[in-house]
């Protein structure tokens, strides 16, 4: 009877074993490399991370990750639902929709003649190119379509985006809720958005900053100010209002009304502008005893009311209650 040999494991598939490991290896370190590099102070690649509650932002499941263009993208398509008075579901319905049309990228190419971050068709009627990728006006058309569905925000997402969309695949807007509520309660709600990154490197231009929070906001109350905060004073530091600051120049949106809308308002201006930090060269954001510093605490806002801003006046980097302060670089 001839011996029986030994069996023994192919080696391909040993191979094949080791170049798995050898990848997880590697995922791994990138994985952590990043981590640190976000953790750094002033280090690390952009990015943009929602939350839907501020104060449990560290452990909760409720975010979402983008980079700043994502971010200046839904910030914007955020804001302008709000400056309409449009309820939260508007604004959900919004971003979910862009969320699937574009990845919320203004996109100059698509589908035949689709453009933008909502996809629309200039041979549709929806406007000319330029207009369509142009971030204000693609959303404020849509949510134009939008308030003309009767009972839209009682619709299932789906239904009431397709029809303002009339997609091929109007399934696909469900699957972008989760996040895009998410993105609502950090721009509308009771939720923060955080951009971390290298702070800016060139100057902030406040005009260029004023005209942003204008074409959203409108024009009621912006002014421009002079280096001591004011038109020759101290104007603006009764907690009533927003400002764009850079040393020596000034521009202030003023909140003539109290209550959720103006609350809501103010939250929308203070995280698109954080948003839009990178690209406008925008250093810190102060809001309602809260600041956010490009280039530090990891791109986190933080606490920074102090007894002065508690007493109704702002130190030079807070802001009073209801306030919005923006500071360029310089």
């Amino acid at each position: 009877m001839g011996r029986v040999s030994e069996i023994r494991e192919p080696r391909p598939r040993r191979r094949r074993l080791l170049r798995v490991v050898v990848g997880l290896l590697v995922l791994l370190s990138v994985i952590g490399y990043f981590a640190v590099q976000r953790a750094s102070v002033g280090g690390g690649a952009p990015f943009c991370v929602a939350s839907a509650d501020a104060s449990g932002r560290d452990g909760s499941s409720d975010k979402y990750e983008m980079s700043p263009e994502q971010a200046a993208n839904a910030a914007t398509i955020a804001a302008v639902g709000i400056a309409k008075g449009l309820p939260d579901r508007a604004v959900t319905i919004a971003l979910a929709t862009a969320m699937q049309e574009s990845a919320l990228r203004n996109l100059d190419h698509g589908d035949r003649d689709s453009l933008g971050l909502f996809q629309q068709r200039p041979s549709m009627g929806w406007g000319t190119p330029e207009q369509i990728t142009d971030p204000v006006y693609s959303a404020a058309i849509f949510y134009d379509h939008l308030v003309d569905v009767p009972g839209y925000s009682r619709l299932p997402l789906t239904v009431a985006a397709q029809k303002v969309q009339r997609s091929g695949y109007p399934q696909a807007y469900a699957k972008h809720e989760p996040d895009a509520t998410v993105l609502t309660a950090a721009f509308a709600g009771g939720g923060v958005l955080d951009c971390g990154g290298p702070a800016p490197t060139e100057p902030g231009d406040p005009e260029k900053v004023r005209e942003g929070l204008v074409r959203i906001f409108g024009k009621d109350g912006m002014h421009t100010f002079g280096p001591e905060g004011g038109q020759g004073g101290q104007a603006g530091r009764n907690g009533g209002g927003g400002r764009v600051v850079q040393e020596p120049e000034v521009a202030m949106v003023e909140k003539k009304e109290a209550g959720e809308a103006a609350t809501r308002r103010s939250r929308a201006m203070a995280h698109w502008a954080v948003a839009n930090s990178r690209e406008l060269g925008i250093a810190r954001v102060s809001y309602d005893l809260r600041g956010w510093v490009a280039g530090k605490d990891r791109g986190r806002w933080q606490d920074k009311g102090g007894a002065g801003a508690k007493n109704g006046d702002a130190d030079p980097y807070g802001a009073a209650p209801g306030e919005v302060r923006i500071f360029l670089a310089r």
